[in-house]
């Protein structure tokens, strides 16, 4: 008895760690490659900090990264990996950095940080210019209907959208 106690505990532990690369790519846009620890890295490498404050495409360094949820943000200094690590949820792109257009209509696609924009302080990326373009004749609406449909996909796996 006592054994196959000990086999679901550990089986249950082993399907837990699994599941955590798959949970990254499902809640956050991971999808352009991982760490040198083999972490999802998010906003491909790009500095959140200066994203979401400057709007600026900085790259950052492994050297200086900090992961969040099982993410990894990589930053061009130490300074601003300290302010991310410090209040994270005020630097991640909203919707997992996910392309925010793509989020009103169900879907996620990938968000790229040349393609950004920052509204009330929280940062928005977007899949390419044309979406982009698109998005910049109705902002509004455009983030109302992504915090509208957000929370009925956040959880949902990538491919089944």
């Amino acid at each position: 008895m006592t054994t196959k106690l000990t086999l679901t505990v550990t089986l249950a532990a082993i399907s837990l760690t699994l599941a955590a690369p798959v949970f990254a790519e499902d809640e956050v846009n991971v999808t352009n490659g991982f760490s040198l620890d083999g972490v999802p890295l998010a906003l491909r490498g790009v500095d959140a900090v200066a994203l979401s404050t400057l709007n600026a495409v900085t790259t950052g360094a492994a050297a200086h990264s900090v992961v969040v949820d099982g993410v990894a943000y990589y930053f061009a200094s130490e300074i601003s990996a300290q302010k991310f690590e410090a209040a994270p949820q005020d630097y991640m792109p909203q919707y997992g950095g996910f392309c925010a257009f793509a989020v009103g209509i169900g879907k996620k696609l990938d968000g790229d940080p040349r393609y950004a924009d920052i509204v009330d302080g929280k940062l928005y990326l977007f899949v390419n210019a044309a979406v982009f373009a698109k998005y910049k004749e109705n902002p509004e609406d455009t983030l109302a209907k992504a915090a509208e449909m957000w929370p009925t996909i956040e959880h949902a796996a990538v491919g089944s959208l």
